[in-house]
């Protein structure tokens, strides 16, 4: 794949060059990069010790089998030692409980791999409703993020011959029926958004060719995505279609005997149905109801022109709305307050809503919602965990009792380690809140820190065998913070940081890098960041921003080049967030933080590590190219600019486990170079 530069957009950028991803001269510079890399740092002991201790945990057989239910089965994709590339396979939930499951091996990925010569990578699949006999399986070449559409038959277990197929594109697909599928893709010119998803709908019956495909709905060209689906719970079957404006504004239409039909609400607020019931989370305010609420109403009335909406869940201060699902008859709500869960159930009654504390769960860490199927019965599945808490797999009826599943053994020995949140203040007098782990009482030692701080995704604690054993078990500190941009307060938490107010994001992060320091955790030269995608963008202005503050920098699948993100593969799909560098008001914002902008000649920096993947096709890894190489010729020492390109593993940089603990210990080999010896 080749993503040819637009030399007249930045006329004085030298090395547009490696923006020609799968260029000869480009992967010459990326192989010589990472030959300095790999040398210095594969032979040493400590490398080598760190790469098995994370192969071991990401392989182990004892790790929790995630499943979802498709009917009498539960599904899981499963990765190990014999199997890098993975088995989807499924059981029955008897079967699961035990304590070494029987699994019925639906396609093995490294078998198929080997027998066709390509490189698969699983992207999911998608099963049809309500017969759940066939499924559309996603692949992908390398793990970016465009795959093949393959028909496959779950009883058969094999791909059905002349069955719904797509080429490799970045494709969205639904079934109608067992003949009918929403797709969209990449149907030729003007098809693609300049996001580079697809900006049609179309319906596809089975033996046709797909060029005479139906056409359902086209969005424009300057939207993000359109894509449609199909609800097939019994009783309520219907079609819709979301069209994507921007990243934080959509519609979503309903097909009706008089056509689409716009479900009208803010287009910066996410609509959903379930039987009767229309949902709305806003993201402004909208009427009396604030920004972050969740609201109900019945479909047939609110379209039928009452607007009246009942407030199920409204934000405070301390507490917005994470995420809701539903079961059949209820609507489970995981709120965060003070960035810690709590669980609520709402159940629709006659004469209004009732709402209710989940019960029975335990109260420590984070827990997520797994699985539920509301087609069915009101069954549910959580994960709990937290920083030194393994993952405990909890099944149960919303209003009975919950049975412990699965329980992940320790990964690494947290004896002694506590977790702790506080606060930092940043440059506007934000109250920001971070979690730190370590021994108390120890001496200001190496600290790690991670945070994200965009799109509205919230950092919550987890429990990582990653971290643990590569960080935590050997004495570091780790740290994770909660700036603005992410969702832990609701909407308001990012809206304050986008755009022309994205400086905010950075103050947060180096309040934070400050606190640590002043309250006597760790030390400047200690003190190590770790960020990706996003959080790559982050790790890139704390080093042109705040070189001071940091003692290292490992820097992940990154946006850097803020000049030209919007002309590489997804960038245009951001601009929400990030604002039109084109447009000369919001270039003047963007531009005094983007880190390739930045660089300057003479300054000190910290020691730096960059990561990324040829085969990243929503980030292009010319960001990280073309920093590193600005940075060297800017006269900085190439043993403090490390880089590595890892060949396959799209934007999360790793195509399977081996590729995964590589590119980790490589990470942590050189945070501890930096900081603890």
């Amino acid at each position: 794949m080749t993503d040819a530069p637009d030399p007249a957009a930045t006329p004085d950028d030298p090395h547009l060059w490696l923006e020609d991803v799968t260029g000869r001269r480009a992967l010459d510079w990326v192989r010589a990069r990472n030959e300095e890399t790999t040398a210095a740092y594969t032979d040493r002991p400590r490398f080598a010790a760190l790469q098995q201790e994370l192969r071991e945990a990401l392989d182990a057989d004892d790790r929790i089998p995630y499943v979802v239910r498709r009917g009498a089965f539960l599904y899981n994709f499963w990765r190990d030692a014999q199997h890098p590339r993975g088995l989807w396979r499924r059981t029955t939930l008897d079967e699961y409980r035990t304590a070494d499951p029987r699994w019925d091996v639906l396609i093995d990925v490294d078998a198929l791999a080997e027998t066709e010569g390509e490189n698969w990578v699983w992207q999911g699949a998608t099963v049809l409703r309500p017969s759940l006999d066939r499924c559309l399986v996603e692949l992908s070449r390398g793990g970016a993020d465009a795959a093949v559409v393959r028909e496959f038959d779950l009883q058969r277990r094999e791909f059905v011959t002349d069955g719904f197929q797509l080429p490799e594109a970045k494709s969205s697909v639904s079934w109608i029926d067992a003949d009918t599928i929403y797709v969209g893709t990449d149907f030729g010119d003007d098809s693609l958004t300049t996001s580079g998803y697809p900006r049609v709908v179309k319906r596809w019956r089975r033996g046709t060719p797909l060029a005479d495909a139906e056409t359902v709905f086209e969005g424009k060209p300057e939207d993000v995505a359109v894509r449609g689906f199909h609800d097939a719970t019994e009783g309520w079957e219907r079609d819709l279609v979301r069209r994507t404006i921007e990243f934080y504004r959509s519609e979503l239409h309903l097909h009706t005997e008089d056509g689409l039909v716009r479900i009208d609400v803010p287009d910066d607020a996410v609509a959903s149905l379930h039987r009767e019931w229309l949902l709305v989370r806003t993201r402004s305010p909208w009427g009396d109801h604030p920004a972050g609420s969740l609201l109900a109403a019945r479909l047939d009335a609110f379209l039928a022109g009452d607007t009246t909406m009942t407030a199920l869940f409204t934000p405070d201060a301390h507490t917005s709305l994470d995420y809701y699902v539903w079961t059949r008859n209820h609507l489970v709500v995981g709120t965060l307050h003070d960035v810690k869960t709590r669980l609520r159930v709402l159940t629709p009654e006659a004469h209004g809503w009732r709402d209710e504390p989940l019960t029975g769960v335990p109260d420590v860490g984070t827990v997520d919602l797994v699985d539920t199927e509301p087609d069915v019965d009101d069954e549910i599945m959580l994960e709990v965990a937290g920083f030194t808490q393994p993952s405990s797999l909890l099944h149960g009826v919303v209003g009975g009792e919950y049975e412990t599943l699965k329980h992940a053994p320790a990964r690494f020995d947290a004896t002694g380690l506590t977790t702790e949140q506080f606060f930092a203040t940043s440059d506007d007098g934000t109250e920001i809140p971070y979690f730190v782990v370590r021994k108390p009482g120890a001496e200001p030692g190496p600290t790690l820190l991670g945070g994200y701080g965009g799109f509205e995704v919230s950092q919550t604690p987890y429990y990582s065998s990653v971290i643990g054993r590569g960080w935590l078990a050997r004495g570091g500190t780790y740290v994770l913070a909660n700036i603005r941009g992410g969702g832990e307060y609701g909407p308001d938490w990012h809206n304050q940081a986008v755009k022309e107010h994205r400086h905010r994001v950075y103050e947060d992060f180096a309040a934070v890098a400050r606190d640590l320091t002043e309250r006597g955790i760790t030390t400047r030269d200690r003190l190590g960041i770790q960020g990706g995608s996003n959080g790559g963008l982050l790790m890139g202005v704390m080093l042109t921003r705040y070189p001071e503050l940091f003692g290292a920098i490992v820097c992940q699948v990154p946006l850097l080049d803020m000049r030209r993100y919007h002309l590489l593969l997804a960038g245009a799909s951001w601009m929400a967030e990030y604002g039109d560098p084109d447009e000369p008001a919001q270039w003047e914002h963007i531009r005094t933080y983007s880190p390739y902008q930045n660089v300057r000649s003479g300054h000190t920096y910290p020691p730096l590590l960059m990561l990324t993947s040829t085969r990243d096709d929503r980030v292009h890894p010319g960001h990280a190219r073309k920093m590193v190489a600005r940075l060297l010729e800017s006269g900085y020492a190439p043993e403090n600019v490390r880089y590595y390109e890892n060949i396959e593993g799209g934007h999360g940089g790793a195509a399977d486990n081996a590729q995964l603990a590589f590119k980790t210990a490589l990470a942590y080999e050189f945070l501890w170079e930096r900081l603890g010896d």
